[in-house]
């Protein structure tokens, strides 16, 4: 027999099944992923060894992030001059094309080549401004891998210490 229930109300069930699935998926997917993967003492070696990796990794992303940072203020100053050098120059062409209507020849000559150059500055402006977002978006990504790594620092620190309340008598190092 048909189900007395519209469609409309099956559908919104069967796309909270999804949601529901989906999520009980990705829940156990990532409790499995960051469980603890050193857990005894014989693991010590190989957390020391990760943790170096990780501390490395660290002094690597912090000194990328610093010279991408040392290095926005002048992407910014380059896209602040390449934009007032596009308006300066499209207000000359702007007044070239205004002397161009009397007819002259010349001035039409000297119009277009002005038009040109607006339109060659106008180019750079965006391209300096594309430097900018390209340069935010960098420091970005690097704040943000540096914050993971941090964060796998962090957990290392609490594996260790798990590991060294575990054998009777010591203490961490």
């Amino acid at each position: 027999m048909h189900s007395a229930r519209p469609a409309s109300i099956n559908q919104k069930i069967m796309k909270l099944f999804n949601y529901l699935l989906g999520t009980a998926v990705l829940l156990t997917i990532s409790v499995s992923t960051y469980a603890q993967k050193y857990k005894t003492p014989a693991d010590t070696g190989k957390l020391n060894a990760e943790y170096v990796t990780v501390q490395n990794k660290i002094s690597d992303l912090t000194s990328k992030l610093a010279t991408a940072q040392s290095g926005l203020p002048g992407y910014q100053n380059t896209a602040v001059n390449a934009g007032n050098d596009a308006q300066t120059t499209a207000t000359a062409s702007n007044a070239s094309s205004s002397k161009a209507t009397s007819g002259n020849l010349q001035d039409s000559k000297d119009a277009k080549k002005s038009a040109d150059d607006a339109y060659d500055k106008a180019k750079d402006a965006r391209s300096a401004n594309d430097n900018v977002g390209k340069q935010n978006e960098k420091i970005r990504k690097l704040t943000n891998d540096l914050r993971k790594q941090q964060q796998r620092l962090k957990d290392l620190d609490q594996m260790r210490t798990s590991i060294y309340a575990q054998i009777p008598g010591k203490t961490r190092p």
